[in-house]
């Protein structure tokens, strides 16, 4: 599952299917909008279902999804406004499941089988939103009766699967329906001046070759019911700030430093002068990171940041235990049979809990009230003291676990799989942060390295989970340093990949730090792109093996940019002309 945290979240914030904005009326008329929508999902989704019944195959469960969204995008790159977006749109999900919950149209990773997506009217006209509906609900009846009849006959002449649970678990319907207003649309024309702003600190330095800042706000609505009776209305607002920057050493390799944050309001974010230091920094550790000497493959002593290992155990750990990766023939399924099992050091603890919004004053992207396929969010341990106690469950069952977990999750047009929502990492063996460095040195003395690697950032990574590949994962890390022995000073290297197996590379961890840091970002998989954090303290490796990254042979730019011909505008550049 690949993890582009600002890859795919580009993807999808600028690439949406956008109209002219149309501003919100009053907080009554509002609320009308809701009911005048919820009504028709309702009464459009009870004819449907009293129709397609007579029919043969027969559905036995259907649901109406609309996502109301408000996008305003504002982009900019070396101090100069380059994209700037506003518009509204209504999105419907139609999800039929055909034959029975022991068997249906979904069985054997034919998900995609039982969705049928598009747009629907943005006006309040009940004609106009049931006609919508009702042609997305016969192009996926259609589908997933087709689906239906082709699963039925390959089960006739297949071998029996090893795990014979039903396709859909039965859930007590859910009923809320937040009507309280949408947060106001924040000011275009701030946004704008922001994104400017801040892409301008990037201008003053010759070695960036490319920067962009990416402003977004997002206003959602959800609306959903099903033929089970839930009835379901759950707002939700958030803001991205993306900051980029890239350069080249003389070698060729591209060189990337991003931060992101995000909140659920504009207010929310990092003041100015926060984001000028991160701004100056990452421009500081690219001017390194272009001198720095390339990575050597090594297998030794390594120490990981709080916010690098949280990624760690996202990609690692966390893919592994979503509740479909445990079902189906091509699954690798590394923790299956591994229930009551110790998976990890007795002193680490795993849960997931998507209910939480910060996490120490810090907010958590991945908290959400219901998941996407109507369940509450809930809190769930997946790891106790290093024993392995359940999965993240959407509504497929699995065996020995028949229920949802509230961990269904999808972007709009994708059936929902079980995902990470708020990964947190804790532990009961730590020592002071400040420690870990000379634990590390300890440990690399003790195994007779010539040093040991110290990862302060990563940006993401990938991990494979099917068997007709290596169980393997790939971590991308940004800022790495050798850590000598012998006193000298601390090296940065570039171009390092951490690789290497799942049941072996958790299983190296001997202590952790106190504090813990949180990652925030965007996760890509089956079901596309949701928002996601990880948590968790330092950790110290007994052993982490690195590789060297593929890059590219292009010589950088032979002229110097605009403006920096010569060694005193290099300096003004610096000094802001003074």
């Amino acid at each position: 599952m690949r993890d582009l945290y600002l890859r795919v979240f580009l993807g999808c914030s600028l690439a949406v299917c956008l109209w002219p904005a149309q501003e919100a009326s009053s907080l009554a008329g509002e609320a009308k909008n809701n009911d005048v929508l919820l009504t028709a999902m309702q009464q459009e989704l009870h004819r449907a279902k009293a129709a397609l019944e007579k029919l043969d195959p027969a559905p036995y469960f259907m649901s109406y999804g609309v996502h109301e969204q408000t996008l305003t995008v504002a982009v900019g790159s070396q101090g100069s406004l380059i994209n700037s977006t506003r518009g509204k749109s209504r999105s419907a999900d139609v999800v039929v499941r055909v034959g029975s919950p022991a068997l249906d149209n979904t069985h054997e990773g034919q998900g995609p089988s039982a969705i049928t997506s598009g747009h629907i009217s943005l006006s309040d006209d009940p004609d106009a939103i049931t006609h919508g509906l009702w042609q997305l609900t016969y192009q996926e009846y259609r589908k997933a009766s087709q689906a239906y009849l082709n699963t039925k006959t390959k089960t006739q002449v297949d071998v029996k699967e090893d795990d014979t649970s039903p396709d859909f678990s039965s859930e007590t319907a859910s009923v809320h329906t937040d009507e309280s207003p949408l947060p106001a649309g924040p000011d275009a024309e701030g946004m704008r001046k922001m994104v400017r702003e801040y892409s301008g600190w990037f201008a003053q330095h010759p070695h960036i070759q490319r920067s962009l800042v990416v402003l977004m706000a997002q206003s959602t609505r959800r609306y959903w019911v099903s033929t089970e009776g839930s009835r379901l209305v759950v707002p939700a607002g958030i803001v991205r700030l993306v900051m980029e920057a890239e350069t080249q050493a003389d070698d060729g390799m591209d060189l990337m430093r991003v931060e992101t944050f995000q909140a659920e309001t504009l207010g929310g974010l990092p003041g100015r002068a926060e984001l000028s230091k991160r701004a100056e920094k990452m421009a500081a550790d690219l001017e390194a990171l272009r001198v720095a000497p390339p990575a050597e493959p090594f297998d030794g002593p390594a120490l990981l940041s709080g916010r690098a290992a949280a990624v760690f155990f996202h990609e690692v750990l966390g893919h592994r235990l979503e509740g479909h990766r445990q079902r189906g023939e091509q699954e690798g399924q590394t923790f299956t049979k591994k229930i009551n099992q110790q998976v990890l050091p007795e002193f680490l603890s795993v849960t997931d809990d998507p209910t939480q919004r910060t996490l120490d004053g810090t907010y958590l992207a991945g908290w959400y009230e219901y998941d996407d396929e109507g369940v509450p969010a809930a809190r769930t341990e997946i790891i106790k003291d290093g024993v392995l106690k359940g999965f993240l469950m959407s509504r497929m069952p699995i065996q020995g676990f028949a229920k949802s977990n509230g961990h269904g999750r999808g972007q709009p047009g994708l059936m929902p799989t079980g995902r990470q929502g708020n990964l947190m990492v804790t532990s009961s063996r730590t020592v002071k942060d400040e420690e870990l460095r000379h634990k590390l040195i300890a440990e690399i003395k003790k195994q007779g390295k010539p040093y040991g690697l110290y990862f302060e950032d990563i940006q993401g990574g990938f991990t494979l989970t099917q068997r007709v590949l290596p169980q393997a994962f790939m971590i991308l890390p940004v800022m790495v340093w050798r850590v000598y022995p012998d006193g000298r000073p601390d090296e940065l290297v570039r171009g390092v990949d951490i690789v290497g197996t799942p049941l072996a590379a958790i299983n190296r961890i001997v202590l952790t730090g106190k504090k813990v840091d949180v990652f925030n970002g965007v996760c890509g998989a089956e079901s596309g792109s949701v928002p996601v954090s990880a948590s968790a303290p330092a950790m110290l490796f007994t052993d982490i093996e690195v590789q060297k990254r593929s890059h590219g042979l292009d010589r950088p730019p032979i002229l110097p940019p605009p403006g920096f011909e010569s060694g005193d505008a290099r300096q003004a550049a610096k000094t802001g002309g003074r």
